[in-house]
């Protein structure tokens, strides 16, 4: 799963006293506030390029197949932009697998509704596909990360309610551990970051495979 490209000099340079920062820059090919909050906290601060790819227009057999195929579709398309030529560009796209289906974000609040009274007492596998792309040699790594999810048996009247929120709507799964829905979620088995939008074990692993330590990319980091 590695395309070689030609090499170039990684990484900005910015002079300030004398003390060159070799920091390589950080690009997030996902408008998901979770995600960037997430990495954040990590010490990372990426910008946010969104894709613009059309989730409807890719497919894959298997919902895990379908969350690695779109995060690679996301890193893709923003790594081949001229503007990002050096950068390390991180893609990730989450779905729901209920049974065997894929889902994403409900497309209203009938919808929503309907999915978490389908899901309240069951379990399902939150699947994240994560793909990193070094736009300076051209190669990326991508993998999956899953994430069993106990649900809750919210009240028809909580379901309701939490609908009304309009969080629902913008969340894979129509769910998520860090907002409202949370007192429904009776446990994990997993990464938690996983379900909230990116693993970063998984980002720490998928970097050092392109020679690339985390640490390296923490904020405020001379190297």
């Amino acid at each position: 799963m590695i395309h070689d490209g030609t090499s170039r000099p990684a990484g900005h340079v910015d002079t300030l006293g004398g003390m060159t920062d070799q920091r390589r820059r950080l690009i997030l090919a996902s408008k998901s506030p979770a995600r960037l909050g997430l990495l954040r906290q990590a010490g990372l601060d990426p910008e946010v390029i969104v894709s613009g790819v059309d989730e409807d227009a890719v497919s894959a057999p298997t919902p895990a197949e379908l969350a690695l195929a779109l995060a690679e579709a996301k890193a893709s398309v923003v790594a081949a932009k001229p503007e990002v030529k050096g950068a390390l560009v991180i893609g990730c796209d989450s779905v729901l697998d209920l049974d065997g289906e894929a889902l994403g974000k409900p497309a209203d609040a009938e919808e929503a509704t309907a999915r978490w009274k389908a899901m309240r007492g069951r379990t399902g596998t939150l699947q994240t596909g994560h793909c990193v792309y070094d736009t300076t040699t051209g190669r990326y790594r991508s993998a999956i990360a899953s994430t069993v999810v106990r649900f809750g048996e919210p009240t028809d009247a909580e379901i309701a309610a939490y609908v009304a929120s309009g969080e629902p709507l913008y969340v894979a799964g129509a769910f998520t551990l860090d907002g409202r829905s949370a007192p429904f979620i009776d446990g994990i088995d997993g990464d938690h970051g996983n379900v909230i939008g990116i693993s970063l074990p998984l980002l720490r692993r998928l970097l050092a495979q392109l020679g690339v330590g985390i640490t390296e990319l923490w904020a405020g980091q001379d190297n």
